[in-house]
């Protein structure tokens, strides 16, 4: 497949998109000069999770990839993704976090689940699925959970050595699961499911190693690998599968999850090793998880982290899955059954900001079920033309604001800071790199007293402390626990508490929740395990992160307020999209003097004329001198155009 050819414009005649070009017969696809390079764009495709959770079969998914291919592949999503769970039997009593019910080999590798996939018997894998998908013209994907499998674990699977054939050999000895899983740091939303492996060990590289050969020998051409990031950071485990796919005969696209709690510091400790890292937690058809990723995007942004270097080329921040059209539900057991919550006007803001912030594009809803309105949606050309080849993709805080109520109008220049804004304040998690984490200090040894030191502008009315947990009589479990964790805090928000505190949820988040810590009864795992070091961080022997208190806005000024995008064009044209979160009417203006100070070449801007136009509205708004405005529907977005010319 090749893109449209690239046109030159003049030195005295450009374009300018307000986010509307009209290539109403342009079908957009990947170049295919850049084949060599990873995630040249930002990658597009369909994943199964949105709509069928984790029950789906092999006859529905092949179904789905042939509508891909024939509908949505001529619009560039080429990736076909079966997400989690597709080795767990669906039989009564097995759930998302249920335990026993998953199909290992002898080596504890997962297989996909030969009554819902019957072309996997015989030991296949899912070769036959990517051979029917690369022969459809697109690519395979499945989902995969960090570490080995508790299964495997309590089996004590042998490790495989995938370099030398056979059980892997050192120190004299065979080496199998119960040497290599870390029972303490069990993934923290699935517990019953998975946990770590120590990659400081050879065996436990060669089993991961062994995993991911298979994976290519099945022809997989796309990895989401789950539980390693956000608040589950596993950055050595990260780092060794990106040198392992590096070794591959096969490119394979490495997309790392979920995203809670997720920093630019964080981000750019990965981008080099990924092609896709998500940014938030789980995105669902609510108007809070949409508005959710107001903030984090413009953070990712300004750190240049869009389209930044990636493993073996670029790798993209991922606002994750569109769950537009037909859907399940999170955690379900059934499949697609109800349609989308969000309004029309909040699935265009979704594809709107997905586009201009250059998110991977992964449709999750069921495509044997498309509708018009939804397929118009996700193939909008001009958006399409944004998500792939737009540059300078920013947040633009200077606009001007009318809230349109009761007849009445109160209009007032709007920069989305929130400085106006109560917060409160709320534990959460960071990079132990980022400077506001060291600040934490010991204040009464003889209780176990630490107290968070930093308040800045916004002082806390007490200050926050913690308490280390008091030994009690100790069973074997507790000795061997306390040898393991020697010199960490066990940490209470009281001395007579009962529960103790962990850095990550026990459920899977949702884009909308801020992850704050979790009390729960006291228990001998990584997630309850904190260390304090000499320069003032408190981190977490679960993720690597370390504690701090954030201020935190009150969930309606984070789905509320307006917001503005914009970027530059390939052919010179500059786009610029409006947000309105509001629930009333807006009236939404931007100066084009600003426009022109906010963009590289601004002089293109400056003395320029101009006409307009807005995609959502199809309206012609004739000449342009100073300003461009428009009242945008709560919830929804302005895409405009500008066509500009000196005299």
């Amino acid at each position: 497949m090749t893109g449209p050819s690239v046109e030159k414009t003049g030195s005295t005649r450009f374009i300018v998109f307000f986010i509307v070009l009209n290539l109403s017969t342009f079908s957009l696809s990947i170049d295919a000069r850049s084949s060599q390079q990873h995630a040249s764009f930002p990658p597009r495709g369909w994943n199964s999770y949105d709509s069928f959770c984790w029950t789906i079969s092999e006859a529905e998914f092949l179904q789905s990839a042939e509508i891909v291919s024939k509908r949505l592949l001529p619009h560039g999503y080429q990736y076909v993704v079966v997400d989690y769970l597709w080795y767990r039997k669906k039989v009564e009593g097995a759930y998302v976090d249920s335990l026993g019910f998953d199909v290992i080999d002898e080596w504890g590798r997962l297989h996909p689940d030969p009554a819902r996939w019957p072309s996997s018997r015989g030991g296949k894998g899912f070769t036959e699925v990517a051979e029917k998908v690369h022969r459809m013209g697109l690519k395979f994907g499945i989902h995969v959970m960090g570490g080995i499998s508790t299964q495997a674990y309590n089996a004590n699977t042998l490790v495989m050595d995938s370099v030398k054939g056979g059980a892997y050999e050192e120190s004299g000895r065979q080496w199998r699961a119960k040497d290599i899983g870390i029972k303490e740091k069990a993934c923290v939303w699935m517990s019953h499911g998975f946990m770590s492996v120590n990659t400081k060990l050879g065996a436990g590289k060669a089993f991961l190693r062994s995993l991911y050969r298979q994976y290519a020998e099945w022809g997989i051409d796309f990895i989401k690998h789950d539980c390693v990031f956000g608040t589950d950071f596993n950055i050595e485990e990260i780092t060794y599968v990106s040198e392992v796919l590096k070794e591959l005969d096969r490119p394979v696209l490495y997309s790392i999850s979920p995203g809670t709690s997720v920093t630019p510091t964080m981000a750019k400790e990965v981008s080099q090793l990924v092609n896709m890292y998500r940014i938030t937690g789980d995105d669902w058809d609510t108007w809070k998880d949409v508005a959710a990723h107001f903030d984090i995007s413009r953070d990712l942004s300004a750190s240049s982290m869009i389209g930044a270097r990636g493993l073996q080329g670029k790798s993209w921040p991922d606002l994750d899955m569109l769950p537009l059209g037909w859907l399940t539900d999170q955690g379900s057991n059934v499949g697609p059954h109800r349609a989308c919550n969000l309004n029309l006007e909040e699935q265009k803001s979704q594809m709107t900001l997905w586009s201009i912030a250059k998110s991977p594009l992964m449709f999750g809803g069921d495509v044997r079920k498309l509708d018009d309105t939804t397929y118009n949606l996700i193939t909008n050309p001009t958006l399409l033309e944004i998500n792939s080849y737009s540059s300078n993709n920013k947040e633009f805080p200077y606009i001007t604001v009318t809230r349109v109520s009761r007849n009445k109008h109160k209009s007032h220049p709007h920069h989305p800071t929130g400085n106006n804004i109560s917060t409160k304040h709320a534990f959460g998690l960071t990079s132990c790199k980022e400077p506001k984490a060291n600040t934490w200090s010991i204040v009464d040894k003889n209780r176990g007293q630490i107290c968070w030191n930093r308040y800045s502008s916004q002082k806390l009315e007490k200050p926050f402390c913690l308490y280390n947990r008091k030994a009690l009589p100790a069973s074997d479990e507790e000795i061997k626990h306390n040898q393991l964790y020697q010199g960490k805090l066990h940490l209470q928000t009281n001395e007579k508490a009962e529960s103790c505190l962990g850095a990550s949820s026990k459920q899977k988040l949702t884009s909308k929740d801020y992850s704050r810590g979790t009390l729960s009864p006291c228990k001998l795992d990584a997630n309850q395990m904190w260390e304090l070091h000499s320069n003032g961080t408190l981190e977490n022997c679960y993720s690597g992160l370390c504690a701090v208190l954030n201020p935190v806005k009150a969930a309606e000024a984070i789905s509320s307020g307006v917001r503005s995008w914009i970027a530059t064009g390939r052919r010179g044209e500059v786009y610029v999209a409006f947000f309105n979160l509001n629930q009333e009417k807006t009236t939404i203006s931007a100066k084009i003097s600003d426009i022109a100070k906010a963009l590289p070449n601004k002089k293109n801007l400056e003395g320029a004329s101009c006409t307009s136009h807005e995609l959502w509205s199809g309206k012609d708004f004739g000449p342009t001198k100073d300003s461009v405005s428009i009242q945008v529907e709560p919830h929804g977005p302005a895409l405009f155009v500008l066509h500009c010319s000196h005299a």
